[in-house]
Parts: C-alpha cells; structure tokens; sequence
C-alpha cells in the first residue's frame, strides 16, 4: 500500500493534543510533512510553551503514524512558537513584546502577586522568553519575591535595561527607590510612572510579559485598559464570598473594555495541616467554580493555602524555582500553560502585515 500525504494527514486529525483539544490538521500544527518510501517525517508546531509535556506530545504523534498501513520508520521534529495576538481595540502592540498579560485581582490580600511571579517563571519553565512588569506603584513586592537588589542599568543612556532572575525579566518601581521611601503620589503621577516602566525598559523580544497589577479597578487598571495592549486577563480569588465580590467587579472591568479574561485562578482554595494532613475549605469551598459558571469563563487552576508558598515567595525563589517538580508547581505550569493555549486560540495581530496609507496632496 502506497503512502500518501492524505493518508498522514487523515491519520493526524484523529490525532487530538490533550493539552488544546484539538487535531493536529484543525490546529495548523502539522507541517513539511515528508514522505520517503516506508518512511515518514513531520514537524508539530505548537502555538504554546510546552517543555514538560513534549515528549507525551511526540509520543502520541509517533504512534498514530506508525498505525498506518506500510509505515515503518517515523521522525517527529516537536517545538513551539508563540505568535504576536490582538490586544484590545484601537491599541497597537508594543516592540519586543508579543503578549501582554494582565493579573489582577478586586481584592488585596489573596496571592495574586505571588500567583503572578510563578505563573510568569512556570512559562519561563516550559521555555518561553517572559518578562514581569510589577504595577504595584504604591506597593512593590518583586524585587524581595524574585531576590532582586540594586538599580536597573541604561545601555543606551535614554532606556532602562530589565532585572534579571531565574531566567525571566523583571522591572519594578521597587528596583528605582528605597525599600522604606513610600510612594505618596496622586493618580496621575502614579499612572504616568506605569507607563514609564513599561515603555521605557528595554524588554528583550518577550514571548509574554506578565504584568503584576495592584488590586481594585482604579487609575492603573484604567491606563492599562486604555493605552497598554493587553492581550488577556487572568483574575487572581480566594473561595470567599468577600473575595469573589471584589474579584466580580474586576472580571466586569476587563469585558467593558474589550479585554478577554483568560480564566480564573482560585487561591487558598483548601488547607491541609503540616502536621495531621487534615484537609480543610478555610475560606469556603466552589466559589470559584460557580465564578466560572456565572460569566462562562474557566477555571485555570486551584491552589492550596501552603506555608512553603509563602516562605519560598519571602525568600527570593518562589516554588517553582525552589521545587520545581513538586505537586503546587506542577500545578501553576498546568495554570500557565492554559492560559497560553487560551492566547493561542485567539486572534493573531496582523497588523505589521499591512503597509501604512498616506494620503497627501501632489
């Protein structure tokens, strides 16, 4: 029986990614399929970081090939790019960043900068080049999160060059003024020095840029809906009826500005005692699920109220750096990666494609 193209191509849309759940003919990620006699030969192109589940991915390809009739040798080239995506209306993308995203949370106090610094190093882990913007003028806390100390650097004497560690980006007001000097500011000030960090740090071509934003729906989150180019939002709870009311309001702030909500992280969401292994809903139980529920979004991922989540954070190597193959830092890489596949789904940004019309007069 004679190998053809149609017969691989048939055998890769019953082919389905357990991370996207879609073919991989549907989802473009098949190409330069080769045919040599008994022999045959694909890239699979993912549209998403995935480091930690290439090789299942691989293996799974392999084997639907080598199901066709004739086929005796397979070679699969696997590895991703990430692509450029649309941000909101009337908003053009920045230089050397391709995707923006935004953690917000309605209420100070659940985890979100913390939920932030992983999910930004879990990308990084599954082998995207991420950068993490901390918005929180008033209030920084990734220099001490990341274990950075020190003053940014200027390469070119007009731009400030980005923080680096554990293999990310970071730029911070926290980086720019001393640890005890508190930011007494007014709105425009604080927005103006937003955008200041975000424009003028020398990001080094981004694959995603996580930006760390203070809680409620106030001036910041304003700028960024307005002139920053997001490309989704991840909403950062706790189970608490308190915390789900303030994290509502959030949510509704992004979708009347034309941002898409990525999912929702719900922090905290059980207790399991260090000493008995008692497992306990502190906070509540489902709250964010029915979150999910109430505005057909997802649920990206549940994380437990953990001593070693705070302790890794206060010491400069959060858990995905500090213990990297543990169950919570399985947990945020499975978090990052499906809001990257949420990305990947969504529209891509053409608008570099497109010359620019003048019209003048001659």
């Amino acid at each position: 029986m004679q190998i053809t193209e149609l017969l691989v191509q048939s055998a890769l849309k019953l082919c389905v990614d357990p991370n996207t759940g879609k073919d991989f003919v549907t989802s473009k990620s098949a190409k330069n399929i080769q045919i040599t006699g008994n022999h045959v030969s694909v890239d699979i192109v993912l549209g998403y970081p995935a480091k930690s589940v290439m090789n299942d991915v691989k293996n799974l390809v392999e084997n639907h090939l080598k199901s066709i009739d004739g086929v005796e040798n397979v070679n699969v080239n696997i590895g991703s790019r990430i692509v450029a995506h649309k941000a909101q209306q009337g908003v053009t993308l920045m230089p050397n960043v391709k995707n923006i995203i935004a953690v917000a949370s309605g209420k100070g106090g659940v985890g979100k900068s913390t939920t932030s610094v992983n999910l930004a190093l879990a990308l990084a882990a599954e082998g995207a080049t991420v950068g993490l913007l901390d918005a929180d003028i008033y209030g920084p806390s990734q220099p001490q999160m990341l274990g950075i100390s020190g003053r940014p650097e200027s390469s070119d004497g007009k731009s400030m060059d980005p923080m680096l560690a554990h293999g990310i980006q970071a730029m911070s007001i926290g980086f720019l003024v001393d640890v005890d000097t508190p930011m007494v500011w007014r709105g425009p000030m604080v927005t103006g020095a937003l955008e200041q960090l975000l424009r003028e740090t020398r990001w080094d071509n981004l694959d995603y840029l996580i930006i760390d934003l203070p809680p409620g729906t106030g001036d910041i989150q304003l700028t960024l809906a307005q002139k920053i180019p997001v490309t989704g939002a991840i909403i950062v709870t706790t189970p608490q009826d308190i915390a789900l009311l303030d994290a509502r309001k959030g949510l509704k702030m992004f979708e009347k500005v034309g941002i898409p909500i990525l999912g929702i992280v719900e922090n905290m969401s059980t207790h399991i005692c260090s000493n008995c292994g008692h497992e306990e809903h502190i906070f509540g139980s489902g709250g964010g699920a029915l979150m999910c529920k109430d505005y057909n979004v997802d649920l990206l991922g549940s994380l437990p109220l953990d001593i070693t989540i705070r302790e890794q954070a206060d010491s400069g190597k959060p858990t995905v750096i500090a213990t990297p193959d543990s169950k919570i830092s399985n947990i945020y890489k499975e978090i990052a990666r499906k809001a990257a596949i949420k990305i990947a789904n969504a529209s891509l940004d053409h608008s570099g494609k497109f010359p620019n019309i003048v019209i003048q007069n001659t």
